[in-house]
Parts: C-alpha cells; sequence; structure tokens
C-alpha cells in the first residue's frame, strides 16, 4: 500500500483540482469497494473547493458532464477490478496497459471513459483497483475488502491532506 501512495504522492505533485470517482455496485459484494472509499473520502473532504468525490456507481459515464464541469486536473478512478492478484490487493493500474484487467460490473469500459475525460479536460488520470474475492449479487462485502477500503481511504486522506 505504502508503494501506491507514493506513486499517487508524485502524480498529483501539481496538481490543484483532484476528482475522485468510486465506481462500482452495492449489490454484488466485494464491487462495493469503489463506492465504499469514495463514501469514506466524501465524509472527509467535503470542504474542500479543490477536491471533489463523485460516486459513479455502476455507469460512471453518466458523471462525466459533471466532471467536466468541476474542471479537474487530476482524476482518481477507485474500482474493484480483476488482477488476477490476492484478494484484497490494491493496485495503481497502468491506463496503457489494461490487458487482463476486469471491471465487470460497468455499463462502458472504464479505458474508453478515461480517454474521453483526457481528451475533454486535460486531465491526468489515475485508476485504482481493488482485488475482489466474490463479485455475487446480494452478497456482502468480504473482509479482506473493507480492511483494504479502510487502509486505502486512510492513504489517500494523508496524500490528499484531508
Amino acid at each position: 500500500m505504502q508503494i501506491l501512495i507514493q506513486g499517487l504522492k508524485t502524480r498529483l505533485k501539481a496538481a490543484k483540482r483532484i476528482a475522485i470517482l468510486g465506481v462500482g455496485s452495492q449489490l454484488r459484494g466485494d464491487d462495493a469497494a469503489g463506492i465504499l472509499v469514495a463514501d469514506a473520502l466524501s465524509k472527509k473532504i467535503c470542504k474542500k473547493n479543490n477536491l471533489k468525490v463523485f460516486f459513479g456507481h455502476t455507469a460512471p459515464e453518466n458523471l462525466t458532464g459533471e466532471i467536466k464541469k468541476f474542471k479537474p486536473e487530476h482524476l482518481i478512478i477507485i474500482d474493484s477490478a480483476d488482477m488476477g492478484k490476492k484478494v484484497g490487493e490494491v493496485s495503481l493500474i497502468d491506463l496503457n496497459n489494461l490487458s487482463g484487467v476486469t471491471f465487470s460490473t460497468h455499463q462502458l469500459p472504464v479505458e474508453i471513459m478515461a480517454d474521453y475525460l483526457m481528451q475533454a479536460t486535460g486531465c491526468q488520470i489515475s485508476i485504482i483497483g481493488i482485488q475482489p474475492k466474490q463479485l455475487k449479487f446480494d452478497s456482502k462485502v468480504s473482509q479482506e475488502i473493507l480492511r483494504s477500503v479502510k487502509q486505502l481511504a486512510i492513504g489517500l486522506q494523508q496524500v490528499l491532506g484531508a
């Protein structure tokens, strides 16, 4: 987790306006990870004018207008992602190399939405993936994911100065 946090600090060093987009379904167990991180962050950074949290749920593309209006210099997308890693592992995903990574509950592929937002706003984008244990409908979030969500939220609060 420390390597990820250090990587984000470097990426966000010059960014003055940062948007966070939590993605996932709260009806599909561990797929809720991105939404849970966004929820934890929204409670801490709601009073900062240069930071904004968006809740994309399963159709984050519906928020592209709001994100463009906010005009972020950097967008952080947080989502469950099957990366073939240990359950709960959190990784910074290279936007240019998404082969082998599966984001399962989106109506529009993340790379298409990210590319559109980069073109429309000129912002940089970081994608954070959390390896799920299970994505079954109407299941609870696993303990491994809850631990990862908490650690990631704390790390991001430190990076963002929240």
